[in-house]
């Protein structure tokens, strides 16, 4: 509750400082600062909605989307509003709701920013091939992550872009996210494939990411009989992450639960129970 007030807190100034900024002169230079002002109050909800879609606060999320269309609206800034709709599509699909996914994510998609600069495109279509999945489309999934792979092929890589998307996106980004689509749709070989490929790409400093996708390799390895490496897989992700990281916690109990309906008297599983004892 504390985070939250003080992330109201935060936005509130920023739009505020947006609102006294109008009408100051130059008149020119007042728009261009009102503008900035509007999409960094807009960044602020986008951030705050991101953490209450990974938190799975999902009535928060929705409530920060809101406040956050609303400024982006105002601030003209392309790529902000192409964050908050592909946000939206990414907390849809999270709380099972393709279609509500889809449509959010097509907004982000037929922004100018989207035609105009590949990254943004291959983010979008990567996002809509989890979306595809969720959906239990696997032809579509198949073909939005190969055109997500194109897009970023044809990007500039010297091109200078905003820190909150080169931060994260990356090809390790799209196996990621299609490690997670295709574990959706029951396909658990090419899930592990895309695991695989996710953790080679990764950057060294993406820890979390590390451990959620070591974790989905693992479960991707269980579903396919071989519990033995499953527990293997699961055993390597970062004991920082697996005990501070509420998300890793929930993705790793789920993973000893499934571990412990498919084989509850094997040997593996009692390894992964004095484990995480």
């Amino acid at each position: 509750m504390e985070r939250r007030t003080l992330i109201t807190a935060a936005v509130g100034a920023a739009v505020g400082a947006a609102v006294g900024a109008v009408g100051s002169p130059p008149a020119a230079a007042s728009q261009r600062v009102c503008a900035s002002l509007y999409a960094a109050a807009a960044a602020f909800w986008s951030s705050a909605m991101w953490a209450a879609i990974d938190g799975r606060r999902f009535d928060h999320a929705r409530e920060h989307l809101r406040e956050a269309q609303n400024i982006a609206s105002m601030s003209g800034d392309q790529a902000i509003q192409f964050r908050i709709w592909s946000h939206a599509g990414t907390m849809y699909r999270h709380m099972n709701r393709p279609g509500d996914a889809a449509a959010a994510n097509a907004v982000a998609r037929n922004l100018r920013i989207s035609r105009r600069d590949p990254v943004f495109a291959s983010l979008a279509l990567a996002r809509h091939g989890a979306i595809h999945a969720a959906a239990g489309d696997r032809r579509s999934t198949d073909r939005a992550f190969g055109q997500a792979q194109e897009a970023l092929e044809r990007a500039d890589a010297a091109a200078h872009r905003l820190v909150w998307l080169t931060a994260f996106y990356d090809r390790a980004e799209i196996h990621g996210l299609a490690l997670s689509a295709y574990l959706s749709l029951g396909d658990w070989e090419t899930a592990e494939y895309h695991g695989y490929r996710c953790l080679a790409e990764l950057r060294p400093h993406m820890r979390r990411s590390l451990a959620i996708t070591t974790t989905r390799l693992a479960r991707a390895q269980l579903e396919q009989g071989e519990a033995e490496r499953a527990v293997a897989t699961a055993m390597q992700v970062p004991a920082e992450a697996a005990a501070s990281h509420p998300r890793v916690i929930r993705m790793l109990a789920g993973f000893g639960q499934r571990l412990t309906d498919k084989t509850p008297h094997s040997p593996q599983t009692a390894v992964w129970r004095d484990y995480t004892a």
